[in-house]
């Protein structure tokens, strides 16, 4: 019962309403055409080019939200919030080792994210909830030999108010820098797109707080860093790395050392983003969701004519979209874009007359993927054991990207694939190109990319991890 529950809420926390109730998922048309299309294991995914093999490492069942790897070892790990950490063993079958229980790490709450330093440090993300009231704790792991670690608290937060929603993603995804350094952490939004959350009426008036929308720096070295829920204390401290974010689950450093992340869009339809994540940069959260505006911050706006609002989504069905003439005003910076989608895929979007569109059919950008993907599992090409065809080229930054996946209404982009990103820097601002290589997976959450070989862990289904083989 504790495992389903703890799922359900990560699920909760995840999609954050990506998935509307009672949809029917409808199959995915790429706007190119695969060279290939197979399926090389019954019930696995559809691979779309013919340089790609595919094994099953193992099924695990549901209820593991992330998979790691520990540079100090070259081994892979499994986090399962009803579970703990385990070590995954790339044998055929697979194997799995349990690591660290949960009780081991010395924390109440259930883990969210987890990240190794390049020495083997290990940092663990944990939400521990009571009172209404959210406390995030970052652990940190010290190698102590024998497959071991010595706890110590990195950082934890005030108890910032929780909205008791769908909507409530708290702290999840973390990286850290290649030189061990910098700890990045994600703190989501607990609003679906900026809307007063009571609560059930404990919280008057309360739309996002300090401690939400956020991207935090943190140093390694730090001990029982205290991060307040107060604005200015926290520009004091100097941990903000990024603001306006709604929920960046994945960060990943590209092989230049920038930071990137997929970052899930509302419940209406508006694109689902890929950012590159600057220092003091704001990233439009929750004024604005791609390149536009959140309408409900307009005082002359109805949801009645909103033909972006589908009607099986939660925030649609419980009257979040609304007339709000007290939703506060942007701030006075210019917003960072994200980046620019060139397509040919995952470049569908909802026009404001309602009707269902393709952006790169129609010769334009979207910035950056169809609405409710989900972006997930964000990996960078940086081994020359990759085939010159996924190898970046100058100028540019090649990566993988999984859908965890949903689409109300008539869009036909259901995601649950995974897409090869070729990502160029023109005049200071990054597009890209999006090409779908495979698809079917049963909700992708994570994927690792050793060499020639990316390793996706799949929420879904059987749980299962599949080894995808790029071949010369």
């Amino acid at each position: 019962m504790r495992l389903r529950l703890v799922c359900n809420l990560l699920l909760l926390l995840l999609v954050a309403c990506q998935t509307p109730t009672g949809s029917t998922q409808v199959a995915f048309t790429p706007t190119t055409e695969p060279t290939v299309v197979s399926r090389p294991i019954a019930g696995g995914p559809t691979l779309l080019r013919d340089t790609i093999s595919l094994r099953q490492i193992i099924e695990l069942g549901a209820g593991n939200i992330r998979l790691i790897r520990n540079p100090a070892d070259e081994q892979l790990y499994l986090l399962n919030p009803g579970q703990g950490l385990s070590r995954l063993g790339l044998t055929s079958p697979g194997t799995v080792t349990p690591i660290v229980s949960l009780s081991a790490f010395g924390v109440r709450g259930a883990p969210t994210g987890a990240a190794f330093g390049p020495d083997g440090t290990l940092y663990v993300v944990f939400n521990q909830i009571a009172n209404k009231h959210n406390q995030a704790i970052i652990r940190k792991g010290a190698p102590a030999g024998g497959g071991r670690w010595t706890w110590s608290t990195l950082a934890e937060t005030e108890p910032y108010e929780l909205s008791g929603t769908n909507f409530d993603h708290q702290f999840n995804g973390i990286t850290v820098s290649a030189d061990g350094q910098w700890v990045y952490v994600n703190s989501g939004s607990r609003t679906d797109h900026g809307e007063v959350q009571t609560n059930q009426g404990v919280f008057k008036d309360v739309r996002e707080v300090a401690l939400t929308t956020k991207i935090f720096r943190l140093p390694s070295s730090a001990q029982d860093l205290v991060l307040p829920n107060d604005e200015a204390e926290l520009q004091a401290l100097g941990v903000v790395f990024a603001s306006g974010t709604r929920n960046a689950y994945d960060l990943e450093l590209a092989p230049n050392g920038e930071l990137f992340a997929g970052d899930n869009g509302p419940d209406a339809d508006y694109a689902d983003e890929l950012n590159w994540l600057r220092e003091g940069e704001h990233y439009g959260f929750p004024w604005k969701f791609g390149n536009e505006d959140n309408p409900q911050q307009f005082p002359d706006y109805t949801s009645l004519t909103d033909k972006r609002l589908q009607p099986d989504f939660v925030a649609v069905q419980t009257g979040a979209y609304r007339r709000d003439p007290t939703f506060p005003p942007a701030p006075a910076v210019e917003f960072a874009l994200p980046v620019a989608n060139l397509g040919p895929d995952a470049a569908q979007y909802r026009a404001s007359d309602g009707s269902a569109q393709d952006a790169a059919a129609n010769g334009e950008r979207l910035y950056s993927f169809t609405p409710h993907r989900s972006p997930l599992g964000l990996v960078f090409v940086n081994n020359p054991a990759m085939p010159a065809a996924w190898q970046a080229e100058r100028n540019q930054l090649s990566a993988f990207i999984l859908s965890w996946g949903a689409a109300g209404g008539t869009l036909t982009d259901t995601g649950q694939d995974l897409l090869h990103l070729r990502l160029t820097l023109v005049d200071g601002q990054y597009e890209m190109t999006t090409t779908q290589i495979a698809r079917d997976f049963a909700n992708p959450i994570d994927a690792v990319l050793v060499e020639n070989r990316l390793y996706v862990l799949e929420f879904g289904g059987g749980g299962s991890v599949w080894e995808l083989t790029f071949e010369p």
